[in-house]
């Protein structure tokens, strides 16, 4: 019985590397997107290799929209730019390049969209006309509780 934690902890880590492979081998797609991670409306390029060096032409397709990919007087390199639309959601978005005869490779680039800076309106700072009520109920249920529970451990302690 004392192999048992020993046997599990073997087990997790195999398969911790076994997960891994898949992944590394979709690293090695010959599909290089620059950057990884953009903004909406910001411009992305990609390059591959993998269309071979008699090729001139590609086609691609990310978030829907379609580019082309030619020659960039490199044997065998094809580059294309498109551009990820303002009303991309954030997260991963798929990007599949397609070039004669049969070939198409995927992978992703990932979106991220500008996180909001500044304050929160949260109710407090000057107040339009008609707009502190709330305000203004929520602290006088506040003080009314405030002084029940003050009222009654007060009670409390004078009996005793």
């Amino acid at each position: 019985m004392r192999y048992v934690p020993v046997g599990a902890g073997i087990g997790l880590a195999l398969c911790a590397l076994a997960l891994q492979g898949p992944a590394a081998a979709a690293d090695d797609s010959e599909l290089r997107i620059s950057p990884r991670n953009g903004a909406p409306g910001s411009t992305v390029t990609v390059s591959t290799t993998a269309c071979g060096s008699d090729v001139t032409y590609g086609k691609g397709t990310a978030g829907g929209d379609e580019f082309h990919l030619f020659d960039d007087n490199h044997t065998g390199v094809l580059t294309g730019h498109f551009r990820i639309p303002g009303d991309a959601a954030s997260g991963d978005h798929d990007v599949v390049v397609k070039c004669p005869p049969s070939i198409k490779i995927t992978d992703t680039v990932a979106v991220e969209r500008s996180r909001p800076t500044g304050g929160v309106h949260a109710g407090f700072g000057p107040a339009a006309v008609g707009e502190n009520k709330p305000t203004l109920l929520g602290g006088a249920v506040l003080a009314v509780t405030a002084g029940g529970v003050l009222l009654m451990r007060r009670h409390r302690s004078v009996r005793r």
